[in-house]
């Protein structure tokens, strides 16, 4: 579990991170100065959120933020797989894999009754990554349809 207060953990979040923004799957953009100097302390402020941090050695080579919610249905919190990143040069490595684990450890450790993640159509070697992993489309109803993700800018 990365610990936002240690400087190595810190730089690691932020250097993945941006890493992830300036993917085109990330949206091509870096993050700003602002967002890459006080993203740490902004979700070490929150205790919903959690990161994992994979190294190889002394070198991060993975990334993924999460924050706790609620189902309402449930009546139990749910955890948000918000970001996942993994460098190129150490794809292919089940690295999503593992962080995705210590995700779900910790998960259950809150009492989650679920995981939850968006992820691009376009991004298929992610979404094999994370069917692999148990995750799948969401529906109620057939009827109904498939979930879609919105957002609305403020």
């Amino acid at each position: 579990m990365a610990d936002y207060g240690n400087p190595a953990h810190a730089r690691a979040l932020v250097d993945l991170l941006d890493a992830y923004a300036r993917d085109p799957a990330g949206g091509g953009t870096p993050l700003t100065d602002a967002v890459l100097a006080g993203l740490p302390t902004a979700l070490a402020a929150r205790p919903q959120a959690f990161s994992v941090i994979a190294f190889d050695g002394p070198q991060p080579v993975g990334l993924v933020n999460c924050i706790e919610g609620f189902s309402t249905f449930a009546c139990r919190p749910l955890v948000n797989v918000h970001d996942v990143v993994v460098l190129q040069s150490h794809r292919g490595q089940r690295i999503t894999q593992r962080m995705l684990a210590r995700v779900e450890e910790e998960a259950v450790a809150r009492g989650a009754c679920k995981l939850t993640l968006e992820v691009l159509q376009g991004n298929a070697p992610a979404l094999r990554a994370y069917e692999r992993e148990g995750f799948a489309g969401y529906q109620l109803d057939p009827a109904f349809g498939a979930a879609m993700f919105l957002q609305k800018k403020l």
